[in-house]
């Protein structure tokens, strides 16, 4: 049988950066993808932010990957020509009640290491943005956009240049760990089913990631994931330039994600989004009528949003380790040798700041790597 020295399954963003950064290290990678090109999933549909990393936990790995990730990724677009921006962000505070949680916001940033950040009253906002509402607001920055298709599509050419290899239309079907190796079958839509072995198996496959992990013998609850849908709107043309950085509301703590703010693209349009909605199967569709609670959303501190204003965009689903009202999950990237399962790397739960995050979570992936085969 065939054997490859590391296998990556999934090539959506972190599968890429994963497969990129071990590219120069290690000759021989094969990355597994079921759809017919890169990033079809959440990494294509999210709102394309360079996240600072305000609002984790001090020392998880959410908040050290962020931090370090969003300098590896601003380093990789300048070097790598792709179109960005450090728009800067406003984290705003619409009511009296509110201030309390800004500041609260802020010391939980300076604990990760953030050192940017400034808080601003009414007159400095108005100043900066003044068709924005709010009382106070943190202001971020470094916080920024980027083209991620560019970037995926770089990281791709990255990995191939160093005899690396993606496998499109290819899904892992069965693995099963044999003397300190992985065998795994795939099927692809030319060659049907066939097998190979791997010494290092890396699942990094966002949505299926679950699914995967089962596949070769781990079935555990805390590895179960949750699909969290998010809608976006676009912003008519006539009302899309009027703010020019990003502004986000203060995350409500029974919430799933960030809330929906609004978000310059690198057009110079506008979005609002995502929402958050736990659902059981996944499904990109948009309700139109949502219109009238996003402008409802956004109307304390984007007073100008009427739900005519507003038209349907895109849609993404976050692979989250934590359901409705279960607090914080952190990143899940575990080496599973000690579990029973020597040369299989887990990657699970990587949403929100997953992108921001992803060149420095594949820093971490290729330690784990180099201790597995070194």
């Amino acid at each position: 049988m065939e054997e490859i020295k590391i296998t990556i399954v999934g090539a959506g963003a972190l599968g890429l950066a994963i497969g990129y950064e071990l590219s120069k290290y290690y000759p021989d990678i094969f990355i597994l993808e079921k759809n017919p090109a890169f990033g079809q999933e959440a990494s294509s549909r999210n709102s394309e932010v360079i996240h600072a990393g305000i609002y984790y936990p001090q020392d998880s790995l959410k908040a050290k990957t962020c931090l370090e990730g969003k300098h590896l990724i601003y380093e990789f677009c300048r070097n790598f020509n792709i179109a960005h921006k450090k728009l800067g962000k406003l984290i705003v505070a619409t009511k009296q009640d509110e201030i309390e949680d800004l500041e609260g916001l802020l010391q939980n940033a300076r604990k990760n290491g953030i050192d940017d950040l400034t808080l601003l009253d009414k007159k400095e906002i108005q100043r900066i943005e003044p068709q924005i509402t709010a009382l106070a607001a943190i202001h971020s920055p470094s916080t920024g956009i980027f083209d991620t298709h560019s970037f995926m599509k770089a990281l791709s050419s990255g990995l191939v240049s160093c005899g690396g290899q993606i496998a499109y239309n290819t899904e892992l079907i069965a693995a099963k760990t044999t003397g300190g190796k992985i065998d795994i079958t795939v099927r692809d839509n030319k060659e049907g089913e066939f097998g190979f072995s791997t010494q290092t198996l890396i699942n990094c496959a966002g949505l299926n990631s679950e699914r995967i992990a089962k596949l070769i013998g781990l079935n555990r609850q805390d590895y179960k994931i949750k699909y969290c849908k998010g809608d976006y709107f676009r912003v008519s043309a006539a009302k899309s330039r009027r703010v020019n950085r990003l502004v986000y509301p203060i995350p409500k703590t029974t919430g799933a994600g960030l809330g929906i703010h609004a978000t310059p693209d690198l057009t110079g349009s506008l979005r609002l989004g995502p929402d958050d909605q736990y659902i059981k199967e996944i499904d990109y569709n948009i309700d139109n009528s949502k219109s009238v609670a996003f402008a409802s959303s956004v109307r304390p501190f984007l007073p100008f949003i009427e739900p005519e204003d507003l038209n349907p965009d895109t849609s993404g689903i976050r692979p989250k380790l934590a359901g409705p009202n279960e607090g914080f999950r952190d990143f899940l990237i575990k080496d599973e040798t000690e579990s029973g399962f020597p040369g299989l790397i887990n990657l699970i739960g990587i949403e929100s700041p997953g992108l921001t995050s992803s060149l420095s979570i594949a820093r971490q992936v290729r330690n784990l790597v180099d201790k597995h085969l070194m």
